[in-house]
């Protein structure tokens, strides 16, 4: 089933790159934006992050908290978080059951072959747990301005 705007958004726990752990439930009342991307380092997923991070005074002034989730492990995370900066934290979803979720895993093709992976796809979710916006042709170096100009 394809996720739409104003739908409840689905619940998940996950482990952030600090070991801790974040879920749906821990958010409640918090506006936030859930971005889900294919892979801590690579071109396309650096410049998305630091795009957000170097956006994130209004994120903030907008009441936005921001929130990546990737397959990667939380130490990959750890490591992409330092080494860029970024003043926010990652959800390591190691087995997709938050990609699975929202519908942001699937079959891709690269080069002729087909794989499975994460469709890169952002979600707003309001403070009462209903997805306000949905972005899934994300422009990786503007995504702020895809989410701050709506």
């Amino acid at each position: 089933m394809k996720l739409k705007i104003g739908d409840k958004a689905p619940d998940f726990t996950g482990m952030i790159e600090d070991g801790s752990t974040l879920s749906l439930k821990s958010l409640k009342g918090t506006s936030f934006v859930l971005y889900f991307y294919p892979k801590d380092n690579t071109p396309g997923c650096t410049a998305q992050a630091c795009n957000l991070r170097d956006n994130i005074t209004q994120f903030k002034k907008k009441g936005f908290t921001i929130l990546g989730v990737s397959s990667d492990s939380i130490s990959s995370h750890l490591k992409f978080k330092t080494k860029f900066e970024l003043p926010f934290s990652l959800i390591a979803d190691e087995d997709q059951s938050i990609q699975k979720a929202y519908g942001v895993w699937g079959e891709k093709s690269m080069y002729g072959k087909t794989y499975m992976g994460t469709i890169r796809t952002t979600f707003v979710i309001n403070e009462n747990g209903i997805i306000s916006d949905i972005i899934e042709k994300v422009n990786t170096k503007e995504h702020s301005a895809q989410l701050l100009n709506k």
